[in-house]
């Protein structure tokens, strides 16, 4: 492939920061040349969590007719193309040597095939963001709307940064790629190939989203407040019972917010009057808990390599990451639904796991995008597991260039929103 110089740009569920990294690409020698963050501002969670909300289930059409919804989306656009504007200038970037912005957008509501299924209705993805806004904002070539390709086509749309571990693999070494976010996602690489990768489940959601309504912390640093709890086994049930259906879906299988249902886990906190920082504790369990468990799932005939390359904020919390080693290692309380599959889990490693963080972590997101609006610009296909196992080669993503004269947008909305579906 051609030498590109592309920045990322990552705004993920948790909605805690903008993410950027502009990133030289030499074949798949990646070379970071700067990074960004930018936090978002507590009224601008609120309002994105709010659009969520109003969002859920709708076409297209439904959404673009919210009174707050083209007013809280170029907000959204003017803040990242601030960012991308103040990287540039800081670090003396010549726009004119960036070739693209890889740009995932917002999701807001997710509904993939895998959940199509169960529920009997039809799949879409829901992700905000105008790319030629953007575009024009910056004065840079913009790649967007990269999910939509793999939903029309029957896949899940997400994870999608498979392909991305498979490249850091040739630096790294092959092992389990395990992201940390919102909700974490894992890619099995072996001899520089995704072999599997799926979406586990809540990982930051619960704990991030707690903290931030009862105290003035955006998350639990290094685990201040968890380190003060105790594991509340009852709990923990709670957590898997109300998410069963989703953690026990086989995989591939992609998540959404929406699935985790906090708002009735938090009621519940109350009503069993739960102490806050037991809460958190067991909120941070369950995160280690579930990206156990969904490794549960991975089929038998699928080796699972004993070393655990992990990315990811929330991996920094150190009580996360203990407890993942520990239940990987056959300790810690697994609920009794489970004792059977945990022990299996364990005994398909080839030697006891070993666990590292990755040297491409911390931007390891942002990134992802950089490299696949690369892909796009190179016509080449994006390798996600599901989709190549079924011989389809998928070039994904939407171009937007520069035009300054353009007055209004019509990509505000990504092509796979629900309704995108021909009516006969």
């Amino acid at each position: 492939m051609e030498k590109y110089r592309i920045i990322g740009n990552m705004t993920g569920n948790s909605m805690d920061a903008i993410d950027l990294v502009m990133t030289d690409f030499d074949g798949d020698k990646m070379t970071d040349v700067c990074v960004y963050t930018k936090p978002y501002e507590k009224n601008m969670q609120e309002k994105i969590e709010a659009l969520r909300g109003e969002v859920f289930n709708k076409t297209r059409a439904q959404i673009e007719a919210l009174p707050n919804f083209k007013a809280i989306h170029n907000e959204y656009i003017r803040q990242i193309a601030d960012c991308i504007n103040e990287m540039c200038a800081v670090n003396h970037i010549d726009k004119t040597t960036v070739d693209a912005i890889g740009f995932h957008g917002k999701t807001l509501d997710h509904n993939p095939p895998s959940k199509a299924r169960l529920s009997k209705t039809q799949p879409y993805t829901l992700q905000i963001g105008s790319g030629q806004m953007l575009a024009d904002l910056t004065d840079i070539t913009v790649v967007y709307d990269f999910r939509s390709d793999f939903l029309m086509k029957g896949f899940e749309g997400a994870p999608l940064i498979p392909p991305h571990n498979a490249h850091i693999a040739a630096t790294e070494g092959d092992g389990c790629y395990y992201n940390g976010g919102n909700t974490s996602n894992f890619a099995l690489i072996a001899d520089g190939v995704a072999q599997i990768s799926a979406d586990a489940g809540p990982f930051n959601e619960y704990t991030d989203n707690y903290v931030r309504q009862h105290t003035s912390e955006s998350f639990d640093k290094d685990g201040m407040f968890g380190s003060k709890g105790f594991v509340c086994t009852h709990l923990l049930q709670k957590i898997f019972n109300i998410g069963r259906t989703y953690y026990e879906t086989p995989l591939p299988k992609s998540g959404d917010p929406a699935y985790y249902h906090k708002d009735i886990i938090f009621q519940y906190i109350q009503e069993q009057n739960i102490k806050f920082e037991d809460a958190v504790r067991t909120f941070e369990y369950a995160a280690a808990y579930i990206a156990v468990q969904a490794l549960t799932l991975v089929p038998d005939n699928i080796e699972i390599p004993s070393q655990m390359i992990l990315f990811g904020g929330g991996w920094k919390n150190p009580i996360v990451r203990q407890s993942f080693e520990n239940l990987l290692n056959g300790k810690d309380f697994v609920l009794p639904e489970h004792t059977a599959q945990f022990a299996k889990l364990c005994g398909r490693f080839r030697h006891l796991p070993t666990i590292k963080q990755s040297n491409f972590g911390d931007y390891m997101e942002a990134r992802l995008l950089a490299d696949l609006a690369r892909y796009k610009l190179a016509d080449k296909a994006w390798e996600i597991p599901e989709a190549m196992q079924k011989g389809q080669k998928i070039v994904c993503g939407v171009i937007a260039k520069p035009n300054p004269h353009r007055k209004s947008y019509n990509d505000c909305i990504n092509s796979a929103a629900k309704g995108w579906q021909p009516i006969f």
